[in-house]
């Protein structure tokens, strides 16, 4: 979504942006935490936010994932949750999410059969809940309405990045209605951005965009007992 990204040698040039100055500032907490899934922040030139270059393989689309993939995107997003808690960036909020911790997001390394190792496109993140970001990324790692046939396994899936992550207790009894509560944003966000007048995309690809995310939600609500049975 974000045009004139190029890359330089061992670096990335991303036009300038208002939340330039929030990433920049988070991925130096990143760099000073030892957290090596994210990219390296180089400065600025020429109104481009410089970046380090990650070698690897981003998908195009969304997939059916190994549950060994799955997991390490769990164990990831923990260790970038951990690595912002208690920081100045993340004010009173728990951590700095993501806000799009999603497969299309992810660097994998040996190809799209390899684990995913680092996240990129910081251009959302923002203080704020474990649970809306493990909600968007259980959905988008594990859930998908057209494969509803397989249901049970989704929702082990679920169960598997939860645990990898290490979500416990109350939290744990809610993260479907995480997932609910970011597919309903992902929609809202659509029709917003529609109402900006700022999209890039056309009409009806938004629109496809919002009856895709009702389907995913109406999906998980249908199917809820199946997927709290597999977190219980």
């Amino acid at each position: 979504m974000t045009e004139g990204v190029v890359r330089v040698g061992n670096s990335v040039r991303r036009p300038a942006k208002e939340s330039s100055e929030f990433v920049a500032a988070l991925l130096k907490v990143f760099e000073h935490q030892g957290f090596d899934g994210a990219p390296r922040y180089h400065g600025q030139a020429d109104g481009m936010d410089i970046l380090s270059y990650l070698p690897g393989d981003v998908p195009a689309r969304f997939q059916l994932w190994t549950d060994e993939q799955v997991a390490a995107a769990g164990r990831l997003l923990r260790s970038m949750h951990d690595a912002t808690r208690g920081s100045e960036l993340a004010g009173r909020s728990q951590i700095v999410c993501h806000r799009d911790a999603a497969p299309n997001n992810a660097v994998f390394v040996d190809g799209l059969d390899g684990l995913p190792v680092a996240f990129i496109d910081f251009d959302g993140a923002s203080p704020g809940s474990p649970l809306e970001d493990l909600g968007y990324a259980c959905w988008t790692w594990c859930v998908a309405s057209k494969r509803g046939d397989q249901v049970e396994r989704q929702a082990d899936q679920v169960r598997i990045l939860a645990d990898a992550y290490g979500l416990q207790g109350p939290e744990r009894g809610v993260l479907v209605d995480a997932i609910i509560e970011q597919q309903a944003r992902n929609a809202r966000f659509w029709a917003e951005l529609e109402a900006s007048g700022t999209a890039s995309a056309g009409p009806d690809a938004i629109a496809q965009s919002i009856a895709w995310s009702r389907r995913e939600l109406a999906f998980v609500v249908v199917n809820r007992e199946v997927f709290e049975a597999a977190l219980a």
